[in-house]
């Protein structure tokens, strides 16, 4: 006869066991040797660039820098993605990248609420919460964005760091997100008036350790859906990357396990909030970008509406690398290059097929313009609001899973492939 005490261990153990798939995760292959070159190339970077901003701009621009940098390492060891985590979910069920991005959420809104909970801020800055407008913009915003980054095969962040590992497809992906972002700044005054509701923010009604409460029993629920979820489909496992042997090794060389990434994402993420006061951003960077291209070929950004907004103004004025989210995109990306070399995986690839080269920009220029509408990115708007306690943020998920399933509805007319059941790894 089953004790009470012996029930509650046994569903406790199965809540804490993996997950079912359809057969074993395969064995992950060996790293290849270090890539020498691209590693002493992105090093050399990494380090001539850190100090040329100290210098130039001062302790706080080089701090955001350094974190950039930790971020694309920890995103590439960990190959923490948005696009696949969402793709598997929605073709076949799995829910292992969704549950790492809950204890991504949940471990960032606990270092944000104890961060603003506290006023704690360095450099003179005051840490607040990342919130949005609940209107059309929001959810247009977002479900083009998940179409396009099914299409382009990378999120925002993941952009960046496939973009620093060598990966050739990605690069037009980032063109085109670039073009996109700078459109939808163009042609702001098309979309700045569309219907929205005040922002809510948990912690002006609950306060900050109700947000915080209420936000990881949210996510608890997640965790226990997914696993249902995955239970009755049970899907291929993710497959393999290639990892270095050994403990030690792992942690210079890759992989990491998502858990680990997770944690590391959501303490470097908080640091720039410590840093800077404002959440780790991406895609503000790329209208940046993009805005300084028009002027370099004669434009005049200056007079778009968009770079007349509060905030904007002096974002346009100022200097490229003492901007916030420049400095840490372009860390992302020598940071991912360093670790990908570290992992031997650094490749320029070559020969993409035109299909998929059109999917590329294509997805680049919607998730330009759907950030732009949504006022953020799957970092931007999804986690830091969120860990926010933003409700901004749980409908930007929300409506980004449907338009993953769009997405992939699409992803065949250009040659790429979904996930399916009786796939050996997904």
């Amino acid at each position: 006869m089953t004790t009470a005490p012996q029930a509650e261990a046994a569903k406790t153990a199965a809540l804490l066991s993996p997950s079912p798939t359809s057969a074993p995760r395969p064995k992950a292959p060996a790293a290849p040797p270090v890539r020498r070159v691209p590693l002493a190339v992105s090093g050399l970077l990494a380090a001539v660039l850190t100090a040329y901003v100290w210098s130039a701009h001062g302790a706080k621009p080089g701090v955001l820098l350094l974190l950039g940098l930790g971020l694309g390492i920890a995103l590439f060891h960990s190959r923490f993605g948005f696009t696949s985590a969402w793709r598997q979910l929605v073709a076949v069920g799995n829910g292992t990248g969704l549950r790492a991005h809950t204890l991504l959420l949940g471990t960032t809104a606990t270092l944000f609420a104890l961060l603003i909970g506290t006023g704690t801020g360095l450099f003179g800055s005051v840490p607040a919460p990342s919130s949005g407008p609940l209107g059309l913009g929001l959810l247009i915003g977002s479900f083009v964005f998940a179409v396009g980054m099914q299409l382009g095969g990378a999120c925002a962040s993941g952009t960046l760091f496939a973009v620093g590992s060598g990966q050739t497809s990605i690069v037009l992906t980032l063109g085109g997100f670039i073009g996109g972002a700078t459109l939808a700044a163009w042609q702001f005054d098309l979309w700045k008036d569309l219907p929205a509701l005040e922002p809510v923010v948990l912690a002006d009604h609950i306060g900050w350790f109700g947000s915080w409460a209420v936000t990881i029993l949210a996510l608890a629920a997640i965790v226990l859906v997914s696993r249902g979820v995955q239970a009755r489909r049970t899907p291929p496992p993710i497959g393999p990357v290639p990892s270095a042997r050994g403990a030690a090794a792992r942690v210079l060389r890759g992989s990491w396990p998502l858990a680990v990434g997770a944690v590391a994402l959501a303490v470097l993420g908080a640091g720039v909030l410590l840093v800077s006061g404002g959440a780790w951003g991406v895609t503000s960077a790329f209208s940046l970008w993009g805005a300084e291209l028009v002027r370099a070929l004669g434009g005049h950004p200056e007079s778009w509406s968009w770079w007349q907004q509060p905030g904007n103004q002096e974002m346009l004025a100022g200097p490229v690398l003492a901007d916030k989210t420049s400095l840490t995109d372009i860390g992302i990306m020598i940071g991912a290059a360093a670790a990908a070399a570290l992992g031997g995986t650094w490749t320029l690839h070559r020969g993409v097929p035109w299909r998929t080269a059109v999917a590329a920009v294509l997805g680049g220029v919607l998730m330009g313009i759907g950030a732009r509408l949504a006022g953020g990115c799957n970092i931007g708007a999804y986690l830091a609001g969120i860990a926010s306690g933003s409700l901004h943020g749980w409908l930007w998920g929300a409506f980004a899973l449907l338009g993953t399933w769009a997405g992939l509805k699409l992803r065949p007319l250009f040659g790429l492939g979904n996930p399916k059941p009786g796939d050996g790894v997904c």
